[in-house]
């Protein structure tokens, strides 16, 4: 748990400066790096690991940029259960099913997956099987933050991979609903350490990408949540408003969602 809560932190810290004017590097304080972890992890077995990770995912987001936040959000879901150890690339077995097929994790982006799957064969093709698949979802993170115009931040390297996925429960118990409000979040990041500072960085986090109607919907219809801001909402019921055969595409693909900004830092 403490690995979960120091990686979680670099990814926070650096969210934390979108409140704040760019800066080409993250300039702070960083939190203690946990045992085992170093800014130099792979300097001799694979020492150009970030380049290779960085251009990969240049030329994939100029073809699609929502790709970034795919990525992001895999490695939020990924820490967040049971540290930063990649369990959440795990297949299901005869002992139950895998993370993945737990409800929070259902709208996770396939494409990610299949960009953290041709990064590891890419990595493997030049250094070989040295890089673990939890550091490779953690450089993805970062760089899609870099990438889709946030900060840049350093990520030690090191992370070990789990051999074995949490159950459905723990999935559950450890990512907070899309419904909680504040009081109901503040505990479950308390459980790794997290606080109030980490939940601003982690809703900045959400600024980038796409939000499922699911998730919000119930604030939309069948008239505005008061809490919620007039200008937001109109925003957001866009889709509704286009004409009728653009909005049934919009509200009955199999995903159902509908943006929420453009892809981009705010």
């Amino acid at each position: 748990m403490g690995m979960a809560s120091s990686i979680l932190s670099f990814l926070l810290v650096s969210a934390l400066c979108l409140l704040s004017s760019p800066a080409p590097a993250v300039a702070q304080n960083l939190p203690p790096i946990v045992n085992g972890l170093s800014f130099t992890f792979y300097k001799s077995s694979c020492p150009k690991l970030e380049s290779i990770v960085k251009d990969f995912l240049k030329k994939q987001f100029e073809k699609d940029i929502g790709l970034a936040a795919g990525l992001l959000r895999i490695h939020f879901h990924d820490c967040f259960v049971q540290g930063c150890d990649g369990s959440v690339l795990l297949d299901g077995s005869a002992s139950g099913p895998s993370e993945q097929d737990a409800p929070p994790n259902l709208t996770l982006r396939p494409a990610a997956f299949q960009a953290i799957n041709d990064l590891r064969a890419l990595i493997d093709g030049q250094c070989g099987r040295v890089v673990s698949c939890a550091d490779v979802v953690a450089l993805a993170a970062r760089d899609s933050v870099v990438l889709s115009g946030g900060p840049n931040y350093k990520v030690p390297l090191g992370r070990r991979d789990g051999v074995t996925f949490a159950t459905r429960n723990a999935t559950l118990a450890s990512l907070p609903a899309p419904t909680f409000n504040v009081t109901q979040i503040l505990p479950v990041l308390s459980r790794i350490s997290l606080d109030a500072d980490d939940l601003v960085a982690l809703s900045g986090g959400h600024t980038i990408g796409r939000g499922h109607c699911s998730s919000f919907s119930n604030r939309l219809f069948p008239s505005r949540d008061p809490t919620m801001d007039q200008t937001f909402f109109n925003n957001l019921r866009i889709p509704a408003r286009l004409p009728t055969p653009t909005r049934r595409r919009r509200w009955t693909s199999a995903a159902r969602t509908c943006s929420t900004t453009s892809t981009m830092w705010i």
